[in-house]
């Protein structure tokens, strides 16, 4: 309840507490800034993803485009097209992220949705690995017969 009070009356200007509230707030707020670039240059620097800047949330929806063969393996296994994405990449590299199916996406057009709050100086490695992962996944579902 004491948070909660907190976070409904934070500190105002003339109190104790309120040059560190208002520091701390601030940058709290740049980095969640600086997070969501990292993850949206991120995404939009892979093979067959999209990303619009993460804004207002603390969640990033990436499009991913996937080949048919992708889709075709998922089906196979039983498993819906993003479902057998996420859990390619959580066995590739950790990431955890949620099939965009969950959440009730178009037809034939598949997302995940993921977080923007891991450490600011753990992003850059995280995006690093995510781009590995897509790229190596892109390149061994790509059907060249229909280039």
């Amino acid at each position: 309840q004491i948070f909660m009070g907190l976070m409904v009356n934070p500190p105002k200007p003339g109190d104790i507490s309120y040059l560190k509230y208002a520091t701390e707030s601030k940058s709290i707020l740049e980095s969640l800034r600086r997070r969501a670039q990292i993850m949206t240059d991120g995404f939009n620097s892979c093979r067959n993803v999209v990303c619009n800047f993460t804004e207002g949330a603390m969640y990033s929806f990436p499009q991913i485009r996937l080949p048919q063969r992708a889709m075709d393996t998922a089906k196979s296994a039983g498993k819906a097209p993003d479902v057998f994405y996420c859990l390619m990449l959580l066995e590739a590299t950790g990431i955890s992220t949620v099939p965009g199916s969950g959440f009730g996406q178009k037809e034939g057009v598949f997302h995940l949705r993921t977080t923007i709050l891991p450490a600011e100086e753990d992003m850059p490695a995280i995006m690093s690995s995510f781009k590995k992962f897509n790229d190596s996944f892109m390149e061994q579902y790509q059907d060249y017969s229909k280039l």
